[in-house]
């Protein structure tokens, strides 16, 4: 039979290792993707992008209207989805020169898992 003492142990010691895999998820991968398009190019955006999984954030910048994040991330060819890791880009994927977006959403999630699996 177990005493009350050991029960508490045992649940302080499972309350710890929640709290750290909960710290663990909060702290380490943050993952946001961001689409870079403008409204005249609309029939170009990337439909699939709703769908990616495992990211904090997914985000749509138009670029006539925010033209400072355009110079900032320097937006040469929409559409463009950029993946930032803890805020820092670290995956590109740009339209060719008839505005059609070349990666897959296989691709994009495929970068995406790359990044999170890297912290471990």
């Amino acid at each position: 039979m177990i005493n009350i003492d050991e029960t508490w142990k045992i649940f302080i010691t499972y309350m710890f290792i929640i709290f750290f895999v909960f710290l663990a998820s909060v702290t380490f991968g943050q993952v946001q993707v961001t689409q870079f398009n403008a409204e005249w190019n609309k029939t170009n955006e990337v439909p699939w992008l709703e769908k990616l999984t495992d990211c904090q954030t997914i985000s749509f910048v138009d670029i006539n209207t925010q033209k400072e994040l355009q110079k900032k991330h320097k937006i040469a060819v929409i559409p463009t989805i950029i993946i930032f890791k803890d805020n820092v880009e670290v995956a590109r994927f740009q339209a060719d020169l008839s505005f059609k977006m070349l990666a897959t959403r296989e691709e994009v999630q495929e970068e995406i898992d790359n990044q999170l699996m890297s912290d471990f």
